[in-house]
């Protein structure tokens, strides 16, 4: 009898990052947020290597299993995470020298080589797996750039950019950074990575494909509830600290949110179509109610 399939939203090692959208107590009010300086220790003991994947089976799945059709559609989600991790890790300097404190500095360096890793563990595998025919990982991104909708782009080329533009220039300015942390981590990592890991990694462990990709995408998901879990915890704290941030949270939230849905429905998607098994209600649930166990743990959601 096979073992049944693992909710990777349920493994101990994502729940030991405090993320809030992990425990049901939230719910109530009641959440353990890990300090920055247990964040980093965590972080240590979390390593991993891209180059111990073996992509040797997902090769055969990708161009023998898969169907061209699920390959197209697949496409979308790898591509999102590619590109999305490219452009991350080129706007977290501004915002770890904006850091007020050095254990915020010292928890955003170790998230900067995380976003770093998760470039190159993509890139590893559009190229042993064979997916782009294009040699270099710039060309590759050029590739996969071409596969992600509008909304992705306004997300990340227009919202987060204009405030990480904001810190370059007056690293000073907390509201700024409040906002991009609020961007990043709530929407970018909270709201849509998590929710793109958490089906796909279920869907692939469902179909028993890329067993390579679901080991290394398992250990990005990992990495990005601790950085989630840092976000709650600064928002909370600059929440708690002044009034003026706690509307910063909300208005970035009210401007950036409905663009963020946007981004969890594909360009060719058409109502009714599953994604990865699922319907589009229900990611789209999916990553409110994460969302909104994190709000009531920075306090701006009153708890049930």
């Amino acid at each position: 009898m096979s073992e049944p399939v693992i909710r990777r939203t349920e493994r101990a090692d994502f729940v030991a990052s405090s993320d809030p959208a992990l425990q049901a107590s939230a719910d109530r009010g009641e959440v353990n947020l890990l300090s920055y300086r247990e964040l980093y220790h965590l972080w240590e003991r979390q390593q991993w290597s891209v180059q111990d994947i073996d992509f040797s089976r997902d090769r055969v799945d990708w161009h023998e299993r898969i169907s061209p059709d699920e390959r197209f559609q697949r496409m979308y989600g790898l591509s999102s995470f590619f590109v999305g991790e490219q452009r991350v890790t080129a706007e977290l300097g501004p915002m770890m020298r904006a850091a007020p404190t050095e254990d915020m500095r010292i928890f955003l360096a170790t998230q900067i080589a995380d976003e770093g890793r998760h470039v190159a563990f993509f890139d590893r595998f559009y190229s042993e797996v064979g997916i782009f025919e294009a040699e270099g990982v710039q060309e590759r991104l050029a590739e996969a750039e071409a596969q992600v909708n509008p909304s992705f782009y306004e997300l990340f080329d227009e919202m987060l950019r204009e405030r990480v533009d904001r810190l370059a220039s007056e690293p000073e300015d907390l509201e700024a950074l409040v906002e991009a942390v609020t961007i990043y981590h709530m929407v970018l990592e909270g709201m849509l990575a998590l929710t793109g890991q958490h089906f796909i990694i279920a869907y692939n462990e469902e179909q028993g494909t890329l067993p390579g990709f679901v080991e290394g995408f398992s250990n990005v998901a990992r990495d990005e509830h601790r950085h989630v879990a840092f976000g709650s915890r600064f928002l909370r704290e600059m929440a708690e600290r002044d009034e003026r941030y706690r509307t910063a949270i909300s208005r970035t939230l009210e401007k950036v949110a409905p663009v963020a849905e946007q981004v969890l429905r594909p360009h060719w998607y058409e109502e009714g179509m599953p994604l990865f098994g699922y319907s589009l209600g229900e990611v789209r649930a999916f990553a409110l109610k994460a969302l909104e166990r994190r709000l009531k743990a920075i306090g701006l959601v009153a708890v049930s």
